[in-house]
């Protein structure tokens, strides 16, 4: 296992619209995707393109998304988590466990179409990270 190209900056915000309007007219980003909703993770998405990765936008769909206690405990947002790729997700799960760090749940689809897992940031230095396998073709 090996550390992989880190794919993109998770940004918990309380609203999409007025984040996209920050990186737009503030920040000066150019390729900003349309939203999308992703019910089973309970999150509305949307990527920001900065020359060598992308800022995942995340709102909450509704109170139970895991988003919506991060937004209770920083009502303005803020950086979420990594993500970092990798080319097998399952030898990678693997290879983390064996470590002893905690994955937080199976592998799952993610707003990439790609397979991906979290690690608790206990054992990441603090920081949540998120796994995915590397997509096929021009997805990133």
């Amino acid at each position: 296992m090996k550390l992989g190209r880190l794919n993109h900056i998770g940004v918990a915000t309380p609203s999409i619209a007025e984040s996209i309007a920050f990186y737009r007219d503030v920040m000066g980003a150019e390729t900003i995707h349309e939203p999308f909703d992703l019910p089973a993770q309970g999150v509305k998405v949307c990527f920001v393109d900065t020359p060598n990765t992308q800022i995942e936008l995340i709102e909450p769909l509704g109170a139970d998304s895991p988003i919506h206690g991060f937004l209770a405990k920083n009502p303005a947002g803020g950086q979420h988590h990594v993500c970092y790729e990798v080319p097998d997700i399952h030898e990678a799960k693997a290879w983390f466990e064996a470590k002893g760090a905690r994955v937080l749940g199976e592998p799952r689809i993610g707003a990439h179409g790609t397979l991906i897992f979290f690690i608790h940031p206990r054992d990441m230095g603090g920081v949540l990270t998120e796994i995915m396998e590397t997509p096929k073709g021009e997805a990133h």
